[in-house]
């Protein structure tokens, strides 16, 4: 192993972190918003993904519960990865197409958000899920990458990390996801 090929891996991370310093601060707040919204307005959030995405979806949603940088009290949130019993009846039962949309039936109401976590967009049981929510009057917003796929036109706000790379997109959508809940760890408490 070389420490060229560390400093590379470190210099693409860094410069996929000041373009979205540049290009999606913006949306970044609007994400800050839109949970704020929804958490003070007496709603829940919802996570889910695929893979790696799927566990960032889970990490988020144990930072809003228990705690991210400060003692406060819980907030609503649930990842819909993490029931084992459902995800398998659901994929067995219905097809894996619709493990998400089917949760998303089951638990979601009007004043909740769905963050949708992907590097391509083309999970067709994130795109079946967000159908679902919007079906249902759910607001939805999307941490996505490689220019979005076909759910960023089908959320309400799509953050699109501008990098290819699967790596950088998940590093950036945790960075992002932290953000969110500095700043609403902050709101809460002040």
């Amino acid at each position: 192993m070389s420490t060229e090929a560390v400093r590379a891996e470190l210099t693409e991370h860094a410069a996929v972190v000041g373009r979205v310093s540049e290009e999606m601060a913006g949306g970044i707040d609007e994400l800050v918003r839109l949970v704020l919204d929804t958490l003070q307005g007496g709603g829940k959030l919802l996570f889910c993904g695929n893979g790696g995405s799927a566990a960032d979806a889970q990490h988020l949603a144990a930072e809003y519960v228990v705690r991210f940088s400060r003692d406060r009290a819980p907030l609503a949130a649930l990842a819909l990865t993490t029931d084992t019993s459902v995800l398998t009846a659901g994929a067995n039962d219905l097809g894996f197409e619709l493990i998400f949309e089917r949760q998303v039936r089951a638990l979601a109401r009007q004043g909740d958000l769905l963050i949708l976590h992907s590097t391509s967009g083309v999970s067709e049981n994130l795109l079946r899920a967000a159908a679902a929510a919007r079906d249902l009057g759910v607001r939805t917003a999307a941490l996505l990458a490689d220019g979005g796929g076909p759910l960023r036109e089908r959320v309400d706000l799509a953050l699109v990390v501008p990098t290819s790379s699967p790596a950088r997109a998940q590093e950036m959508h945790i960075t992002i996801g932290h953000i969110v809940c500095e700043l609403v760890d902050r709101a809460v408490t002040s």
